[in-house]
């Protein structure tokens, strides 16, 4: 075994601890885990990541479940639009995307090299949101909830196929999307937002992965003992959420995560320019 690989079952904690301690952000983690520690194709590594994540995930919405804090009525209605867009998503449109995506003269970007790409700037839009989040007073929230009736149904189910999308076409799960569109939309507090949010990503993975599952091989041996270290991580994060403030958490994983886009952009740019014909 490598020293990459090492690394790489070390970092699979990492994203089970993400995931307990901050109710998503980890799924973040494991498409540049795959790709670059083990040396996997972006679209083979978006089809690990959805099964890591949503097996940890579920360990972890099934916790909160048992703790009361997750709205089934708010999760069924993002999330069922969500997991017709996610199956569609990976049964169908990553398929069928062209392969150079795109190619002008002698300038080429084939399809992996632009699920890489997309998959940066998400992450950096995700940083963004992360670094910036600031926990509303006590007030603020009483005010807002006082302004909801109830929650809005159909933005939320038009919001859950929009991010099923994503998570279909990049293998994350979204949470950083979920979590402030079930605040906002069905005025749920933060720490029950995270849990729902929780519970969606784990069965948006599932179904996005069963797209997949027809069409590709996966090696059982590796994604099995990958996908059992993250459980352990997530047990970890939950038994520390107790001990760490979450939104200083989000933040230090905000920058963590930027930084890691970042590279990503930089290594695809430099390592050659390989969408460059010559």
């Amino acid at each position: 075994m490598t020293s990459s690989e090492l690394l790489g079952y070390g970092s699979a904690i990492l994203v089970g601890l993400v995931i307990g301690l901050a109710g998503g952000g980890g799924s973040i983690l494991t498409v540049p885990i795959f790709v670059y520690l083990f040396g996997m194709q972006p679209i083979l590594a978006t089809s690990y990541s959805l099964f890591v994540v949503g097996t940890t995930s579920l360990v972890g919405s099934i916790f909160q479940f048992w703790k009361g804090r997750i709205n089934l009525r708010v999760a069924a209605a993002f999330a069922l639009p969500s997991f017709i867009s996610v199956y569609l998503a990976r049964r169908l449109l990553l398929p069928a995307l062209p392969d150079p995506i795109f190619q002008y003269n002698s300038v080429v970007i084939p399809k992996n090299n632009a699920i890489l790409y997309f998959f940066a700037i998400v992450m950096i839009l995700a940083a963004r949101a992360m670094i910036r989040h600031r926990q509303p007073e006590p007030a603020e929230i009483s005010d807002h909830l006082s302004g909801i009736d109830r929650p809005r149904y159909v933005s939320l189910a038009l919001d859950g196929l929009a991010v099923g999308l994503l998570t279909g076409t990049i293998g994350a799960g979204g949470g950083f999307l979920i979590v402030p569109m079930l605040v906002l939309l069905a005025g749920m507090p933060i720490h029950r937002a995270v849990a729902t949010s929780i519970l969606i990503i784990s069965v948006n993975s599932f179904v996005g992965f069963l797209g997949d599952v027809q069409h590709t091989r996966l090696d059982w041996n590796f994604l099995l003992p990958f996908t059992l270290l993250s459980v352990v991580g997530i047990f970890i994060g939950l038994a520390l959420a107790r001990y760490i403030a979450p939104v200083k958490l989000k933040k230090g994983f905000g920058w963590f995560v930027l930084v890691v886009a970042l590279g990503i952009l930089g290594r695809e740019l430099y390592s050659g320019m390989p969408f460059i014909n010559r």
